[in-house]
C-alpha cells in the first residue's frame, strides 16, 4: 500500500543542503522545480518521474530532482527512451543507467519503433514514440508526473518555428510548465531559464562525478527543422537581437493567456447557442448572429470538445461558407463537409457531427 505523503508548499532548504550531492547544484533551478510542484492540483504525488535522454539538460534535470525529492522523501524514476535511430543509442542507455546510479535513482528505459513512414517527419515520429513510451513507463510503475528539461532556449525555437509556420495563439503558446497528456502530466519546470546556466552546472558534474553527457549530433542536424535553426537563424539572431529567446518565451506566456481567454469566450457562446451536450449540436440561426471572429473560434472549441483536430483554414472556411449560406437557395439543401472520422451537418436547424461508417 502506498504511503500518503504530504504536501510540502515550503522550499525545503535544510534537507537540500544536507544531501551529499547539493554543492553541485543551483539553488535557483532547485526552486524552479519546488514551484511547479506546489502549482500542482492537490492531492500531492506519490512519486515522480525525471525524462533522462543521457543529455546534458535532462542530465542536470536528473541531478537537480534527486536532491529536490530526495529532501521531499518522494521515490524518483528515471525514464530513459531508447528510439534506436542512432547506432550509439545502446551505449546511451548504458550511460544513463551509470547516472542513475550515482544520483541514486531507479532507471526505467523503454525500447521504441520509430514509424518513419507515418508522414510527420522523423522528428515528429520520434516524439509521438516517446511520449507513448512514457505512458507504457507510467502505466508500469504507477508514476503521474514525469518532469522534462525543456528551456528558455527550447522554448524560444518552438515559438520561431511555430511562427513560421503560420500559427495562431494556440500554437504560439508553445509548451506549457504544466501538459496533462493521456495518463500523466508533464512538467517542464525550466522553461524561464536560459540553457547557458543548465550546462555550467553539467560541466560542474563532469568534473566531480566523472560523467559526461552523451552529445546528440541530431541537435546540430540542419536537416532536421530544429536543427536547422540552431545553426543556421540562432547564431545571427545572437549576434543581431541578444536576448531574443527571452523576449520570445515571453511572447508564448502572451499567447497561452490569449488562448485561454479566446476559449473562455468560445465556451460562453456555445452555451448561448442552445448548446445541447447530448448529440453535441447547436442552433445554427443563433450562430449565424455571432461575429465573423466568434463563430470561427466557436466552431475551433466545438471540435475541440469533440476531440477532433483542429481544421485547416481552407476547412474552416469551407465549413463557415455552407453553414452561412444553407437554406439561402431552399430549406431542401444540404450540408455534409468531412473532417477527421465525421461529418458536420445541419438537421432540423442544427449543426451536428454525425461518424461515417
Amino acid at each position: 500500500m502506498a504511503v500518503s505523503r504530504k504536501f510540502v508548499r515550503k522550499f525545503p532548504l535544510a534537507q537540500v543542503h544536507a544531501h551529499p550531492l547539493a554543492e553541485l547544484c543551483d539553488i535557483g533551478l532547485l526552486q524552479s522545480i519546488h514551484t511547479l510542484y506546489t502549482n500542482l492540483p492537490q492531492p500531492a504525488p506519490q512519486q515522480v518521474a525525471v525524462a533522462l535522454s543521457g543529455g546534458v539538460d535532462s542530465a542536470v534535470l536528473a541531478l537537480h530532482m534527486a536532491v529536490w525529492a530526495h529532501a521531499l522523501e518522494l521515490p524518483l524514476h528515471c525514464f530513459h527512451v531508447h528510439h534506436g535511430l542512432q547506432e550509439i543509442a545502446d551505449q546511451w542507455s548504458l550511460h544513463v543507467q551509470k547516472l542513475a546510479s550515482l544520483i541514486g535513482a531507479s532507471i526505467h528505459i523503454e525500447r521504441v519503433n520509430v514509424d518513419l513512414l507515418s508522414g510527420t517527419g522523423i522528428e515528429a515520429a520520434a516524439r509521438d514514440a516517446r511520449y507513448h513510451a512514457f505512458q507504457m513507463l507510467c502505466q508500469r510503475t504507477g508514476v503521474q508526473h514525469v518532469f522534462v528539461a525543456h528551456h528558455q532556449d527550447d522554448q524560444a525555437e518552438t515559438v520561431l518555428l511555430r511562427l513560421l509556420r503560420g500559427s495562431g495563439p494556440t500554437g504560439l503558446g508553445a509548451m506549457a510548465p504544466i501538459s496533462p497528456r493521456d495518463g500523466f502530466t508533464v512538467l517542464r519546470p525550466w522553461l524561464d531559464i536560459p540553457r547557458s546556466r543548465i550546462v555550467a552546472v553539467g560541466e560542474l558534474m563532469s568534473q566531480r562525478l566523472g560523467w559526461t553527457a552523451v552529445q546528440d549530433s541530431t541537435n546540430l542536424n540542419d536537416d532536421y527543422t530544429r536543427g536547422a535553426v540552431r545553426e543556421r537563424l540562432k547564431p545571427h539572431l545572437n549576434e543581431r537581437w541578444q536576448g531574443w529567446q527571452k523576449i520570445l518565451t515571453r511572447h508564448a506566456k502572451l499567447s497561452r493567456d490569449t488562448a485561454q481567454l479566446l476559449e473562455e469566450v468560445a465556451a460562453e457562446d456555445l452555451q448561448k447557442l442552445d448548446y445541447r451536450k447530448r448529440d453535441h449540436s447547436f442552433d445554427l440561426k443563433s450562430w449565424r448572429e455571432l461575429s465573423t471572429v466568434r463563430q470561427a473560434q466557436v466552431i475551433r472549441h466545438w471540435l475541440a470538445l469533440a476531440g477532433l483536430k483542429m481544421p485547416t483554414e481552407a476547412r474552416l472556411d469551407d465549413m463557415m461558407r455552407q453553414m452561412r449560406t444553407l437554406h439561402a437557395l431552399g430549406f431542401d439543401r444540404q450540408m455534409q463537409v468531412k473532417h477527421g472520422a465525421f461529418y458536420v451537418i445541419c438537421r432540423q436547424g442544427r449543426v451536428i457531427l454525425q461518424q461515417y461508417a
